[in-house]
């Protein structure tokens, strides 16, 4: 049974917040949606991060809060304690605000919202009030892609900077990988609707992002030429209006198993030839990665730091 206190939310009661349009109920007991989570906000850490986007990072860090449960199911996942849902901690929405408030205190340089889709709710009411409490620093949306339009549109005045991942631009991947064949036109659709809410990098005087879209494209195993053509189709699209992420931090963890070709690490040559391709295109606006990143030390303890209330 849902709180008094989350009327307002009645998304959950048929949830479709996400493509996969699962339509449970989240507030019925032990009823999960495709997310792996109920109709009650789950933590899993809030505290500043310093391994994202120099111009999002900046010297501060990043004011990370990653939420329990994830839409997209990938099997090579780096964060599938928490995407699963079985790691967090289940705070009231006041507590939200509390944390996006604390983390600007601490100096982060913006609160870094981390896989929040199926969470979308909650979290225009937590800004909101935030807001009205002081907040004001930007609100970034960390994001597989995996976005519907719709729901999208109700974060316009919300987030202030898109960072989502563009995983494949081929069906057979994103269903062999994520089983969502219908990731790529979703993922286009989703981008459109982010660059037409922030269709300008804006940087402050210390090259800190204020607003904008950054497209983050992980190259996997194998996927070099897969992982171009999402480039190619991106620069196309939208030249040097948005920032390209070339990400080499592919770590291969014990769940890809079942898949050999996903049980190495991406080569120095492929991720090099990724780098010089984006060059050829002309990317003017773009970052690329060290090789010493693809470590397990680069993700984070899931370990409720910063969730619950200190007093």
């Amino acid at each position: 049974m849902k709180s008094l206190q989350e009327q307002e939310f009645k998304e959950y009661e048929c949830c479709t917040l996400c493509p996969r349009q699962c339509e449970v109920n989240r507030y019925q007991e032990n009823r999960h949606g495709v997310c792996h989570v109920g109709a009650e906000l789950k933590l899993a850490r809030a505290a500043l991060h310093y391994w994202e986007e120099p111009c999002i990072s900046g010297t501060n860090g990043s004011g990370a809060v990653f939420f329990s449960g994830c839409s997209m199911g990938c099997v090579f996942c780096q964060n599938q304690s928490i995407s699963h849902g079985d790691v967090g901690v289940v705070i009231p929405k006041e507590r939200l605000v509390e944390i996006f408030l604390e983390l600007q205190e601490q100096g982060a340089h913006n609160i870094n919202l981390v896989t929040p889709g199926h969470y979308t709710p909650h979290i225009i009411w937590a800004v909101e009030h935030a807001r009205n409490q002081g907040l004001s620093i930007p609100i970034v949306c960390n994001t597989g892609g995996y976005e519907l339009v719709d729901t999208l549109k109700r974060l316009e005045g919300i987030v202030d900077i898109y960072l989502p991942d563009f995983k494949y631009s081929d069906r057979v991947f994103s269903q062999k990988y994520s089983h969502a064949p219908d990731y790529p036109g979703i993922a286009q659709m989703a981008i459109v609707e982010m660059v037409r809410q922030q269709p300008q990098v804006v940087l402050d005087e210390s090259a800190l992002l204020k607003r904008g879209v950054v497209v983050r494209i992980l190259l996997l195993p194998g996927l070099l030429y897969d992982a171009r053509r999402s480039l190619r189709y991106l620069y196309e699209r939208y030249g040097n209006q948005i920032c390209y992420s070339l990400m080499s931090q592919y770590t291969p963890l014990e769940h890809v198993e079942k898949y050999p070709e996903l049980q190495h690490r991406v080569s120095g040559e492929a991720y090099m030839n990724f780098v010089q391709y984006a060059i050829s295109l002309g990317i003017e606006h773009g970052f690329t990665q060290e090789r010493e990143v693809a470590l397990d030390s680069f993700i984070p303890e899931f370990n409720g730091e910063g969730v619950l209330s200190k007093r």
